[in-house]
């Protein structure tokens, strides 16, 4: 890693999970000079901020609330669907800072989030076998020799996509949309029966209640503008090396490169080889970024990566994001985070209880058992606890749409209900009742952490 960074030195690295199968490379190399001349989407001050707050998170002073859809798709694009999204994560938030006692810094998987790496770059159904689906960045869905061709225009119909969401994002967190004197206008209409709803709606009550109060003795929007706004960082996986390279910026003012596509990246799991490409990129950016840490990886090779990515241990500018499983979390994580603290290193931890839990039904399905999901973020807390490190953050894959596509829940979704809603583009995710019933036990489980930490003492 001795050699001189720039934002395209990872092309002198081995590459995976990006494809290379471009028909017209020309028209490939036109579309990445044509993204270097467009507006960056995130500015430099906002990463560095994000950088602040996931300090807080690393020093178990705040929490990292980070979810949003598998892959964003060109065909679900609407308003309706960012703002189901945002006000999603709106409640979660609620619903841990009042459990937690501690600001909730709130980063969607949105505004970026389409590129997918896949387990194998071919897909057969019958008799006849075509390149696999890689997000609507690339190729289409569709199974046809034409959908899946690789089409560089596609990164600019991504771009300006993202463009549109960013510009909306803001508007609802700056414009009083996200102002907590409507908390009973975030609840969504179809989590209203259930008993999650029922509790959402009593906590709003109580919110309302000490906005009341404050209100009483002068504090409201007006007088702290605050109350009426929040802010929401974006995030995706950098995959697409081209693209990402293409949207780093030079910031003037520290000489810094930032990679403007989002305010954090992350290096999924089957792209974090040390020598790769992948890792190159991201060690040269000074954004927040993320490493998925599956069951393969030990403690030597996480301590290396470490060393790379943030040589200089600087606190909120790396994210562990564990992706276990629910039968693997409570053997493999300790060895890690035991290792990382013996050695000093400054990261968030955080997990992501959906990629090691994901199964086929006998129907076909692809789909994630929600059970499974919080037994692996209840592991993460106790065993978190046990060696003495924040537990600090969960990475989901969720929407606001009334989706059936996990298991279980409040709801109790069978085998036999997955077909009636199932409209992900490429993995399942929990709908608006299970994110929101999953932050009620989150937060009931950080609560209880809380209650017997400060009995001890």
């Amino acid at each position: 890693m001795s050699m001189r960074w720039t934002p395209d030195s990872w092309r002198s690295k081995p590459v995976v999970q990006m494809p290379t199968d471009y028909p017209d490379t020309e028209a490939l190399a036109r579309v990445e000079d044509e993204l270097r001349a467009m507006p960056p989407l995130v500015f430099a001050g906002e990463a560095r901020r994000l950088t602040g707050k996931l300090a807080q998170v690393e020093a178990g002073e705040a929490f990292l609330l980070q979810g949003g859809d598998c892959a964003e798709s060109f065909k679900e694009f609407s308003t309706d669907n960012i703002r189901d999204t945002f006000r999603l994560i709106l409640q979660m938030a609620v619903v841990l800072t009042f459990a937690g006692r501690k600001p909730v810094v709130k980063v969607g998987r949105i505004a970026g989030q389409f590129a997918k790496p896949r387990s194998s770059s071919l897909e057969t159904i019958g008799d006849e076998t075509l390149p696999s689906y890689r997000g609507d960045i690339i190729n289409g869905m569709g199974f046809t020799p034409e959908e899946r061709v690789p089409d560089p225009q596609r990164l600019l119909r991504a771009y300006n996509q993202s463009a549109a969401t960013l510009n909306l994002l803001r508007a609802f967190a700056g414009g009083g949309y996200a102002d907590l004197h409507n908390i009973h206008r975030w609840t969504l209409g179809f989590a209203a029966e259930n008993a999650y709803g029922a509790r959402y709606r009593e906590l709003a009550d109580k919110i309302g209640e000490a906005l009341d109060f404050m209100q009483a003795v002068g504090v409201t929007p007006e007088t702290h503008p605050d109350l009426s706004r929040v802010e929401v960082f974006t995030s995706h996986e950098a995959l697409l090396l081209n693209l990402e390279s293409a949207l780093t910026r030079l910031d003037g003012a520290t000489g810094e490169w930032f990679d403007t596509s989002a305010h954090m990246v992350w290096i999924g799991e089957r792209t974090r080889q040390l020598d790769g490409a992948h890792v190159e990129f991201a060690r040269g950016i000074r954004n927040p970024v993320g490493v998925k840490c599956g069951p393969t990886m030990e403690p030597d090779d996480l301590l290396a990566l470490i060393d790379v990515l943030n040589p200089d241990n600087i606190p909120g500018r790396l994210t562990l994001i564990g992706r276990f499983g629910a039968d693997r979390v409570g053997e493999r994580l300790p060895r890690l985070m035991r290792a990382v603290k013996a050695a000093g290193r400054r990261v968030v931890w955080s997990i992501d209880p959906m990629h090691g839990n994901t199964l086929k039904a006998g129907n076909g399905y692809k789909t994630r058992p929600f059970e499974r999901i919080l037994t692996e973020v209840r592991t993460f807390v106790d065993v978190a606890e046990a060696e003495g490190v924040h537990p600090g953050g969960v990475h989901l894959e969720m929407t606001g749409q009334n989706v059936t596509e996990c298991l279980g829940g409040a709801q109790m979704l069978t085998e036999d209900d997955l077909s009636s809603r199932y409209h992900t583009h490429c993995d399942p995710r929990l709908n608006a009742d299970q994110a929101l019933e999953l932050a009620f036990l989150v937060a009931e489980r950080l609560k209880a952490g809380r209650s017997a930490r400060s009995e001890a003492a």
